[in-house]
This record gives structure tokens, C-alpha cells and sequence, in this order.
């Protein structure tokens, strides 16, 4: 009789019909419930427990769990209900209206598969591991039951499919930064940065999440040949901001600019009265430039190259050549350095006539090898 009466009531259900049901035994691949206002039990297969894999019912719910859940199959003494399809239908709105504002969220990182991570929003949400960074991730095991912002990139409920990204949210962060660091800098500005990338024309730096390019004219005071001599990719620089274009969001800085100049306390690197080797490096009329530290170069006056007359420099001196000069003078301000040549040929020729002085004692030689000859003809 009471088996007539299970009968009689699971025939008043229709699948699809949406019901409420307090659970009263949660078994290991399914979970027993009364159906609220009747006597009836029903059924939740632990595929329709959730969205995602459950490997135990127990891990979804628990005895004396009140849930809305919906009649999918109508059996002869039971019925047989998801929950799945519930939260599913439920969260189908939310979501809708969290793609159509294209609304920012947070949520766990519930499961990691081949190929990306899966996320509960009611629904399985699928993020492909292209969506999860803006950089390659190798593994992605660290990743399960992390907390990660959201946004859905792609959503058809019919197919059951939800595409989410973190990806898309770390970009529109890092362009929100982008632009406020370009309205933000101002000409002459000193900030630090890192040297991200290194070219053949200069270095781009990083300045906070945008990059600026240090022309390879301005990485150092003295002369570059590649930028790679003066600076390494990870770096930490100073650098000064020469020009910004923010319609084409191009940064111009300076490295150079930061640096102490070539001719600060000139007058300690090249002491009056010292020797210093250098190089020529250009040749006019009137004398020679020789560079004697990086960016740094002074003037021998014609009058100061040689103690003999020229009437150019050409006569004795080609660019390139390395030379020794001595320090007559210099000035930090006027960014000025005399130099001499003259006065350091002054000294090797006394050197060289010191040094020749035990020569002359040849003479005595000479003497010595006529002597011999003469006893040699009394012989």
C-alpha cells in the first residue's frame, strides 16, 4: 500500500520540475534527500551533484543540507534529481550580465587540466592556458585553489560553453598603468628603471610598465659602440625623461644625463703638472685635441707640440695616435685642458742625453785599441 502511495505521488512530478530536498544520506557515487512535503525520496547521481568532477558526494554536501534541486528522470517509486542543473540555470543570468558589462571577479582555481585551468561558477568555466598569463606558464599545478580576477571572453549558453581570462584582466591593468605613468611624466624627470631590451641603437628601459628607449648617443658620456658594453638587460638604471609623446606612446630618456659629467672635479682626474696618456683625436690648424679620460679632451696648442717649428700638426701628429701629455692647465667650468707635448720631449731628451753620457767613454777605447797596435808594431 505504501508502495501504491510512493507511486501515486511520483506521478504528480514532471521532469523538469523544480522542488526542494533536505539531504538524509550522502553515499559515496550518490546522495539519498526527502523531497519537502511528501514522503518521497530522491535521488542525486554524483554527476549531478556539480558542474565539475566530484570524486566523492561527500566532498559536495552533507547530511541535513536543505537544497533546490530539479526532477530530471521519474521513476516508478523515486525520482531521480540534479542539483548541477539548478545552480547552473541560476548562474547562467549572473554570468550573462557579468559578459555583457564585461565586469571584473574574482574566483577560485577549482580543478588544472590539459591545456588550462577549470574554474565553479555554477558552471564549468574553462580558462586555456594562452588566457592565464600575459607571459608563458610551464606548469600550472601551483595554480589549484588560488584566488585569480576574471573577466568572460566568450559565453553560449546553449553549448554549455564559458571561456574565461585572467589574462585580459593583467592587460587592461597594465594599460591603465601605462597611461598613468604617461600623463604623469614630466621632462627633466629622474626615475629609476630596468633595462628590459638591448638594440643596436640604444636600450629600452623599463620604467614602471612601459618602456622608454635610451639612445645609444645617450647611454654614456664618452663615444658607444654598442649598447651592450655600457648596459645589460635586467640592469637597474637612473634615467632622466628627454621627451615624452603620449599620443604615440613613445618615452625618450637619458642615461647620460644622470651621470656625473666627464668634467666634474676635472681638476683631481688631471692634476697640473701631471702625465697622462691619450689619444689624438682631431687635428686643426692650430693645434691638436687629445683625449686623455672618456669625454674628455684637451688642446695641445701648435706651440706646445714640438720644440722644433712646424707649420701644422700633420707634420708630427695623425689621428688615432696614442700619445703622452702632460697637464699645463685646466678649467672645469670653461669645460677646458692645455696640454703639452713639448715639455715631456723636453724631458726624455735630458733621459737620453744622461743616459748616453757613459757612451763617450769609447774614446778610452779607441785609445786603448791604438795603444795596443803601437806595442805591436815595436814588437
Amino acid at each position: 500500500m505504501a508502495e501504491d502511495m510512493n507511486n501515486v505521488e511520483v506521478s504528480n512530478f514532471q521532469v523538469g520540475d523544480m522542488l526542494k530536498g533536505q539531504v538524509t544520506k550522502v553515499e559515496e557515487k550518490q546522495v539519498l534527500v526527502n523531497v519537502e512535503g511528501s514522503k518521497l525520496d530522491g535521488i542525486i547521481p554524483i554527476s549531478e551533484l556539480s558542474s565539475l568532477h566530484v570524486e566523492k558526494a561527500s566532498d559536495v554536501v552533507t547530511e541535513g543540507d536543505e537544497l533546490e534541486l530539479e526532477v530530471i528522470k521519474v521513476e516508478e517509486d523515486a525520482l531521480i534529481l540534479s542539483k548541477r542543473k539548478v545552480d547552473a540555470e541560476k548562474s547562467w543570468d549572473t554570468l550573462q550580465d557579468k559578459f555583457t558589462n564585461q565586469e571584473v571577479f574574482e574566483a577560485e582555481v577549482n580543478d588544472v587540466v590539459k591545456g588550462g585551468l577549470v574554474v565553479d561558477l555554477g558552471v564549468r568555466g574553462f580558462v586555456p592556458a594562452s588566457l592565464v598569463e600575459t607571459y608563458f606558464v610551464e606548469d600550472f599545478s601551483d595554480y589549484k585553489g588560488k584566488k585569480l580576477t576574471f573577466k568572460i571572453v566568450e559565453l553560449d549558453r546553449e553549448k554549455n560553453r564559458l571561456i574565461l581570462s585572467h589574462r585580459a584582466v593583467v592587460e587592461e591593468e597594465q594599460e591603465k598603468q601605462k597611461q598613468d605613468i604617461l600623463n604623469s611624466l614630466q621632462e627633466g624627470q629622474v626615475i629609476e628603471g630596468t633595462v628590459q631590451r638591448i638594440t643596436d641603437f640604444g636600450a629600452f628601459v623599463d620604467i614602471g610598465g612601459i618602456d622608454g628607449l635610451v639612445h645609444i648617443s645617450q647611454l654614456a658620456h664618452e663615444h658607444v659602440e654598442k649598447p651592450s658594453d655600457v648596459v645589460e638587460e635586467g640592469q637597474k638604471v637612473n634615467v632622466m625623461v628627454l621627451s615624452v609623446d603620449r599620443d604615440n606612446e613613445r618615452i625618450s630618456l637619458s642615461i647620460k644625463e644622470t651621470l656625473p659629467g666627464p668634467w666634474t672635479d676635472i681638476a683631481e682626474k688631471a692634476p697640473k703638472g701631471s702625465v697622462l696618456e691619450g689619444v689624438v683625436k682631431r687635428l686643426v690648424p692650430f693645434g691638436a685635441f687629445v683625449e686623455v679620460l672618456p669625454g674628455v679632451e684637451g688642446l695641445v696648442h701648435i706651440s706646445q707640440i714640438s720644440h722644433k717649428h712646424i707649420g701644422t700638426p700633420h707634420e708630427v701628429l695623425s689621428e688615432g695616435q696614442e700619445v703622452k701629455v702632460k697637464v699645463l692647465d685646466s678649467n672645469e667650468q670653461e669645460q677646458r685642458l692645455s696640454l703639452s707635448l713639448k715639455e715631456l720631449e723636453e724631458r726624455e731628451q735630458q733621459v737620453s742625453a744622461n743616459y748616453e753620457l757613459p757612451e763617450e767613454s769609447t774614446g778610452f777605447q779607441l785609445g786603448e785599441v791604438i795603444g795596443d797596435k803601437l806595442k805591436n808594431l815595436k814588437k
